[in-house]
Formats: C-alpha cells, sequence, structure tokens
C-alpha cells in the first residue's frame, strides 16, 4: 500500500522577490547580481512554481470507487478514502476551507481506527490546505503530526509517504521565509527518494532546492541544479516536473540578466505545460514570460502576457501579482484612465488573499502604487479622475500589512511595511511619525539580516533628518545607507555566487539616489566655506556610484584587482594632468578639481538638471552633423563655461596639458575634445582622457614597450544587420598601422570570427587589440556588441576574450568604428562597460560613426604618434585629432571629435 499511496504536494512556492525596489558592478555581480530586475513591485514578482494539488485515495479502494463528486452536494461519503479524494477534488478547485473541512473528517476516522499511515497522509494534506489559507500554526500543528506519526513507523516500508511529507513541511518552510530550514528538508528528502528508487522525487527535490538556493540568493548553484535536471528530463515524456524546472530556470536566467536564454527556457515550459493541460503551470509559464518581455520593455506582449495569466489561472495570488505588473506598466505610461478601471479588481482580490509574506507584500506594494497614482494624477492636474483615493487608504493597507506581518511573526516583512508606511508619512511631511515608523523597521531589518531593506530605511531616516534640517545626522544616516551598499558589493565580489533576490532593484530609481544626493548633502554642509576632507568625501562616492552603475549594467563584479589611485599619478608620476569631476546635481553643476600638488578645490553653477540634460542632448545631437559647426560651437561653449571657465587660468598657470575627466550621467556622451571657449576648442589645448573612477590599473607608459598589435575587422556587416554600412577603408586603415611600425597579426572577414580572435590573443602576447567593425555602446547590456563574421560579440564575452593571456594584460584596445546607440542618453555607459570588461589599461573608441576614410587617416595618425617617441596614449590622439581638425575636408567636430580615450592615458 504504501508504494500507491502518494502525496502531491511537493511543489514549493516561489518568491521572485521585488522587480525592482530598486539596483552585484559588474557590482550586480555585486549589487546588480544582486540588485537584478527593475524593482517594479516586490510583490510584482511573487510567482507559485508548481501548482500543490492533495493525495490520491490509497490503494485499498479499487477504481470503481473513484467516481466523480459533485461538489455542491452536501451528503458526505463516511469512508475516509473517499473523504480524501473528495478534499483533492475541492483543493484543485481552489475551494481550501471546504476541502479543510473534508479532510479534517478523514483525519477523525483515521485516528478512530487507528489507520496511523493513511493518518500521517491525511495530516499531511490538511497542512498543504492549510497553507492555502495562510493558517500557518494549524498547517505546522498538522504537518507535526503526520510526521511524528511516520518516525513512528517502519520508516524503510513507508520511505514515499515520509518525502512526500517533508516536501510539504518544506514548501511550508519556504512560505514563512525559513529558507534555509526548507533547503535542509528538501535535501533529506532528496536522499529519502533515492534509498527509494525513485528517480522522479529525487527531481522534484532538487527542483525545490533550487527555489531555496534562489531565495537564499544562490542564483549560479540554482542554475547549476536546474540545468542539470532539464538535461536529465529532455528526453523524458512531458512532465509537471519538466515544466517545473524549466520554467524555474528560465526564471533564475531572467534575474541574471540572460532574457534570450530565459525567455527559451519559459517558452518551452509553457507548451510543456499546454501538452499537460495544467492550468496552474500554464498561468505561472505565462506570468514569467510577462516578466521577461517586461523586462526588455517589449510592454504591450508583457501585458498580453499578464492579461492571460490573470484568465488562465487558479491561484489568487498569481491573478493579483500580474495584476499589479500590469498596474506598474500602466503607471509608468501615466495612462490614467486605464489605471482608474484597474484599481477596483486589484483591490477585491486583495481582500480575499490568504494570510502569507506574499499577501502582505502584494498589500504593500498595491500601497505604494496607490502613491504613485496620487503623485500622477496630481501632476497630470485630473484631480477629478480618481477623486475616491486619499492617502489613508493607502495607511489603511500598510497598517493592516503591518499587523499581518506581526501575527506571522515575519521580521523581514514587517520593516518592508514599516518603512512603506513610513515613506507615506514622509510625503503628508509628518516627520516625527515618520522618523518613529523608520526607526522601528530599521531596528528589524537589521536584526533580520536583510541588507537590502535597511539600506532603503537609513536612506529613508537620513531624508527625514535632512528635511528637518538636522544635517549631521543626515550625513550619518547616508553614510550607513552607503555603507550598507558597499558591504553588499563587497560580500557579492567576495562570493560570486550570491544573489541576493530580494535586492532586485531599479538601479536609477533605488540605488543611484542615495549616491548623488549624499554628495549633495555634503557640499552643501559646507555653507559656501571650502573644506577639502568633505570634497575628498564627496569625490570618493560619486566614483563609487560609478562602479555601481557598472555592477547593475553587467550585474557581475569587474573591477577588481590591484589599482592605483589617480591624485598619485597625478602628484608624482605625471604631473602634466589635472583630473575634473563634474556631478550632476537636481539643482545645480558641481565641478571638483584635481591639479597635480594642490588641494581639491570646486565650483558651481546653478542649473537644473533638467536644463543640463535638454542642453546636453541637443549637443550630442548636433555633434553628428558636419553643417551644425556654428550652433555647436555656440552650445559647447556654454558647457565650456559650466566646466571649465572658472579654473581656465589656474590650469594655465599650473602647465598642465592633459585634462582627465570622470564624467557624470549625460556628459558622458559628449566628446570633451569639443568644447568651445569662444576661440579654441579643447582639443587645440589640451590632450583629453576619460577614466571611470578614482583608481587606475597599474599606470605604465606603452611607447617604451614594443608594439605588438591583433588587428581584426570587416569589410561588410554579416548577415541580419542591414542598419551598418561596408567598412571599405579597412585595408588602408591596417596599412597605415603597419606602416606606423608597429607589428602586426590580422584578421580580415571571414577570418574574423570570435573563436579565431580569442585563440591569436590566447597564443601571442598583444599589447594591442585594434577591431575595425561595426559595434553598438548601450545603457542595455544586451544591445552593447560588437559584429565578427558570424554575428554579434557581447561585451559581456569581453571579460574572457581579451583576458585569456594569463598574466598579460592588453594595453590598448582600439574600437574604431563603433558607435553609443542612437536616442540612448545613457548609452556611453555601455563604452565604458565595455573598457572595463576587456580588461584593457586603455581603450580608444569612438561615439559616433564617422566617415571611414577619416577614420583610417586618425588611425594611421595615431599609431605613428605612438610609435615616434616618448608620446602618451593621451598626446597621441590629441596630435591625431588635431590633424584631421587642420585637414580642410574634416574640419567639423564631427569626424575628429568623435575618438575618446578611457583609462590610462600614459
Amino acid at each position: 500500500m504504501a508504494k500507491t499511496t502518494r502525496i502531491f504536494g511537493a511543489n514549493s512556492v516561489k518568491f521572485k522577490s521585488k522587480s525592482r525596489e530598486t539596483a552585484k558592478t559588474c557590482w550586480l555581480t555585486s549589487l546588480a547580481r544582486f540588485l537584478r530586475l527593475p524593482l517594479y513591485f516586490l510583490v510584482a514578482l511573487l510567482s507559485i512554481v508548481g501548482s500543490p494539488v492533495l493525495a490520491k485515495v490509497p490503494s485499498s479502494i479499487n477504481s470503481s470507487s473513484q467516481l466523480s463528486i459533485n461538489l455542491t452536494s452536501l451528503a458526505v461519503p463516511t469512508d475516509a478514502a473517499l473523504l480524501l479524494e473528495q478534499g483533492k477534488v475541492l483543493y484543485s478547485n481552489g475551494n481550501f476551507a471546504k476541502a479543510i473541512e473534508v479532510l479534517q473528517q478523514a483525519v477523525q476516522i483515521y485516528k478512530q481506527q487507528g489507520e496511523n499511515l493513511k493518518l500521517a497522509v491525511a495530516l499531511s494534506n490538511l497542512s498543504l490546505a492549510y497553507q492555502q489559507l495562510g493558517a500557518w500554526s494549524q498547517a505546522q500543528q498538522a504537518i507535526t503530526e503526520s510526521l511524528n506519526l511516520l518516525q513512528g513507523l517502519d520508516e524503510k516500508q513507508n520511505l514515499q509517504i515520509l518525502a512526500q511529507s517533508l516536501n510539504i513541511q518544506g514548501r511550508l518552510q519556504l512560505a514563512k521565509g525559513q529558507s534555509e530550514a526548507a533547503l535542509a528538508t528538501w535535501q533529506r528528502t532528496e536522499e529519502i527518494y533515492k534509498q527509494a528508487d525513485n528517480q522522479s522525487g529525487v527531481v522534484q527535490s532538487l527542483i525545490n532546492q533550487a527555489q531555496a538556493w534562489r531565495t537564499q540568493g544562490f542564483y549560479p548553484r540554482a542554475i547549476k541544479t536546474l540545468a542539470r535536471i532539464s538535461q536529465t528530463l529532455k528526453s523524458q515524456p512531458d512532465s509537471i516536473e519538466k515544466t517545473v524546472s524549466l520554467r524555474s530556470l528560465g526564471d533564475t536566467l531572467l534575474v541574471l540578466g540572460d532574457l534570450e536564454n530565459s525567455r527559451q527556457a519559459l517558452e518551452e515550459s509553457l507548451k510543456i505545460a499546454q501538452n499537460l493541460q495544467s492550468k496552474a503551470d500554464i498561468a505561472a509559464s505565462l506570468f514569467s514570460l510577462g516578466n521577461n518581455a517586461r523586462k526588455q520593455n517589449h510592454k504591450e506582449q508583457a501585458i498580453a502576457y499578464y492579461q492571460r495569466t490573470v484568465a488562465e489561472s487558479p491561484s489568487l495570488l498569481t491573478k493579483v501579482q500580474a495584476q499589479l505588473n500590469h498596474l506598474g506598466l500602466l503607471i509608468k505610461d501615466k495612462e490614467w484612465a486605464k489605471v482608474q478601471t484597474f484599481l477596483p479588481s486589484i483591490e477585491s482580490k486583495l481582500n480575499q488573499l490568504p494570510l502569507s509574506r506574499a499577501s502582505i507584500y502584494a498589500q504593500v506594494n498595491y500601497s505604494q502604487s496607490l502613491s504613485k497614482v496620487k503623485s500622477g494624477v496630481l501632476q497630470a492636474s485630473s484631480q477629478s479622475f480618481y477623486s475616491g483615493f486619499s492617502t489613508k487608504d493607502s495607511a489603511k493597507l500598510l497598517a493592516s500589512a503591518i499587523q499581518q506581518s506581526r501575527s506571522l511573526k515575519d521580521k523581514r516583512a514587517e520593516a518592508y511595511a514599516l518603512k512603506s508606511l513610513g515613506g507615506l508619512y514622509e510625503e503628508t511631511r509628518q516627520w516625527a511619525e515618520a522618523q518613529k515608523l523608520t526607526r522601528e523597521g530599521l531596528a528589524l531589518a537589521q536584526s533580520s539580516n536583510a541588507p537590502e531593506i535597511t539600506y532603503s530605511l537609513e536612506w529613508q531616516l537620513g531624508r527625514l533628518l535632512w528635511a528637518q534640517e538636522d544635517i549631521d545626522g543626515a550625513i550619518a544616516a547616508y553614510d550607513a545607507a552607503v555603507d550598507t551598499l558597499e558591504s553588499l558589493r563587497r560580500d557579492l565580489v567576495v562570493n560570486k555566487d550570491i544573489v541576493n533576490q530580494d535586492v532586485q532593484f531599479d538601479f536609477r530609481d533605488s540605488v543611484e539616489p542615495v549616491y548623488r544626493q549624499s554628495v549633495e548633502l555634503l557640499l552643501q554642509s559646507q555653507k559656501g566655506k571650502p573644506n577639502e576632507e568633505i570634497l575628498e568625501k564627496a569625490r570618493e562616492r560619486i566614483e563609487a556610484l560609478q562602479l555601481a552603475e557598472l555592477d547593475d549594467f553587467f550585474q557581475d563584479a569587474c573591477l577588481q584587482g590591484q589599482k592605483v589611485a589617480l591624485d598619485r599619478v597625478v602628484d608624482k608620476d605625471n604631473t602634466k594632468a589635472a583630473i575634473l569631476y563634474p556631478i550632476i546635481l537636481s539643482d545645480e553643476l558641481q565641478v571638483i578639481v584635481k591639479i597635480p600638488k594642490q588641494p581639491l578645490q570646486s565650483y558651481s553653477t546653478k542649473i537644473s538638471q533638467t536644463e543640463v540634460e535638454k542642453l546636453l542632448i541637443k549637443l550630442r545631437r548636433n555633434l553628428v552633423d558636419p553643417t551644425a559647426t556654428k550652433i555647436v560651437q555656440t552650445q559647447s561653449q556654454e558647457v565650456y563655461t559650466w566646466l571649465l571657465k572658472p579654473i581656465e587660468s589656474q590650469l594655465l598657470k599650473s602647465g598642465v596639458d592633459t585634462l582627465v575627466f570622470v564624467l557624470d550621467g549625460p556628459l558622458r556622451n559628449l566628446p570633451m575634445a569639443a568644447l568651445y571657449d569662444g576661440k579654441q576648442y579643447l582639443v587645440e589645448k589640451y590632450a583629453i582622457a576619460l577614466n571611470v573612477g578614482l583608481q587606475l590599473l597599474d599606470p605604465k607608459p606603452l611607447v617604451k614597450q614594443q608594439l605588438r598589435a591583433l588587428t581584426a575587422g570587416l569589410t561588410k556587416p554579416p548577415p541580419g544587420f542591414p542598419k551598418f554600412a561596408p567598412l571599405l577603408a579597412i585595408k588602408s586603415e591596417f596599412d597605415g598601422i603597419a606602416k606606423a611600425g608597429v607589428s602586426t597579426t590580422s584578421l580580415l572577414d571571414g577570418d574574423f570570427k570570435k573563436k579565431n580572435l580569442e585563440s591569436e590573443i590566447g597564443a601571442a602576447s598583444f599589447n594591442i587589440v585594434h577591431l575595425a567593425t561595426h559595434g553598438q555602446f548601450s545603457s542595455r547590456l544586451e544591445e552593447t556588441f560588437i559584429l565578427d563574421f558570424d554575428g554579434q560579440i557581447n561585451v559581456r564575452d569581453f571579460d574572457t576574450l581579451f583576458r585569456s593571456q594569463g598574466k598579460t594584460v592588453v594595453e590598448l584596445l582600439v574600437l574604431s568604428a563603433c558607435q553609443t546607440a542612437t536616442g540612448d542618453n545613457r548609452a556611453a555607459l555601455g563604452l565604458a562597460g565595455a573598457a572595463v570588461r576587456a580588461g584593457a589599461r586603455s581603450t580608444i573608441a569612438s561615439l559616433w560613426q564617422i566617415d571611414d576614410q577619416s577614420t583610417a587617416m586618425f588611425v594611421s595618425a595615431f599609431y605613428r604618434e605612438l610609435k615616434s617617441g616618448n608620446t602618451t596614449k593621451a598626446e597621441a590622439v590629441h596630435r591625431a585629432q588635431l590633424q584631421l581638425l587642420k585637414h580642410p575636408n574634416y574640419r567639423a567636430p564631427s569626424f575628429w571629435s568623435a575618438y575618446v580615450l578611457i583609462g590610462n592615458w600614459l
């Protein structure tokens, strides 16, 4: 009998927490892997991995007894086995309360009959039904009683039932936020299934373990487990285990930013679920596909998936989660009329959800959505559109969420709800109450080891203290928030196997502002009296922001190894360079400057961030037009006035010949060489370089070494990339490099493939890699690539591609025909990411594609200058640009200013 008595409640709940509450560097290996998806709404990505159902009738009941049951009938059979079957049907139809009544009767009958084995089955199923209603204490009591009964029986004869009951216990533990306990339970379950020679049970246990790993943030471990499972199941017939494992794999890949492989796994999961006609699994796969489409900014496709999820899902929670994500998209696009019709449907479902962490997060995120609706409507001056809304509605939801968290004894959920209620009081300027709630939440988050909530509460506390003019207290709170974020980055860089799934943040909403506001607060605290210690702290913080941006971009830890502070270089090794840090703040543009052997200084221009960005966008658009020289000069002179006018005389007196810019935000999309002082372009006075932060890989000059270059290029783009034009001057470009005296090995057209490039770099010691091929830099990782003969090489692969020489480092990477993505105001982030990911000491690239004849001329001039003598890379770029500027055909900035040098300028 033990062999055929089966419990089906083995699949676990999957908590894919906040889409982006907001942002591992490459810190998203650090703070990107760890701050991964956009934090839309935390509940937005909670979903059910598999739909648990109840036990089948034990084998002592023959098949003729298993008749369909009229669910509306009040007649209750006295046979406990039929009660179990009826409970299963009721449960499967979502009538959990009635299922509990029926299962309780079965439990009583089995107790009276002394049928301990069947009693254990009934109690496990009863626990599962209680879990669906959030009745955690009753669920715990039932599963504990079941396991106690099983331990008193012959374990060898009842391995299957013991394993199935343990699965249900693991599900309860995970639902209550006890992921480590759930993992241990499912590892024990796996061993039991192995003893019972039940391969299906082993697979099921591994799927659950992968979910527990994910819940703890161990995403790479989860992927390895799931990939192994998927491979095992590949040749087997369709099964629930197969669709669940593929869906879990797809969800995990989504969190890690591998969107295409994620989509493929999810589509396969959906196909199998449809073949099996499993409504719960169909809905779960549709929901995950909606999240994938949302991550790719495919709004209409995402909405269609969410609507299908609501139509298909038997789970009320999954319906709510899909609708919350759908709502988030409508709010983002300010579609207030659609929002108005959408809110009542979500609210009615919220009120029916059983108590759980998932339902609490749903309430909190719905409340946050209501606040965004109110704010958006007021800004749109359409207050009549949703006159029924009041702040009290959000406050009531959050107060209820706090009470429910306390009843569950879920400190993490309570801290999250307290943060949100404190934020609501912050909006209404009720400082004392907001501060009290924030401090309560902070204490809970710290005691629960929830750094992703801790930092946001520290940030909130900083804002509150700042608003009350407690500047010292505010600085301390912001420092604590930054320290928490940095500690997360350090921990995650040390342990690359950890990704905190609860930190699925929208970087620009919930991480970047912490750094930027902190810098603004620090600079404001000077009160007009320059303080070098504060300036140093502000500079370090804006550099930390740049590292965080790269982490968020790559979702991987990039910047590691020995670095040298730039100040040491300019004060001791290269006293001819000054470093400038322009910082765009909400209502002013600050510039911090380091001139060799002088203390830090700063100056500012009172101008809003909106105005700055508006001018920069216009200037960037005009720079690519050779006929727009006059307007370029006018606009770039304004930027020059902001950045350089206040110190131009100091720079002249200091003897500086190189300017190193650590640029902020959309300034990175502009070539500093094109700034105009009214008479001359900046390139006519200085060599110019860019840097991603205060630190620099060991700055050794390239000119003292023998130059050996690997050159690779495509004269025609590969099939499927029609928007890229032929590059007919590549051969003359390569000839120019060779004529300059550089030893070259070339891969042209059909020879230029990723595997050949990697093989050549691994086989020989090249200090220069020069790629003459189309490419694109974007603020989106998947849209940042170069082309080879076979198609795309994504920037994600640069680390293995260019670092395969072991200890040898590529000194210079040249990307001579690339461009930043059109219309992407943060596209240069991809360029900085390419430079960092390649691990080259220096990178030269173009911000936009220019005439390939002028490119060939620039490249030839650059290598001649580099080979000619004691010339820095920055100076070689500078002189090559001047040669173009003086050429009658290429005087316009659109030709010569596109090239930028990133990294080591020596």
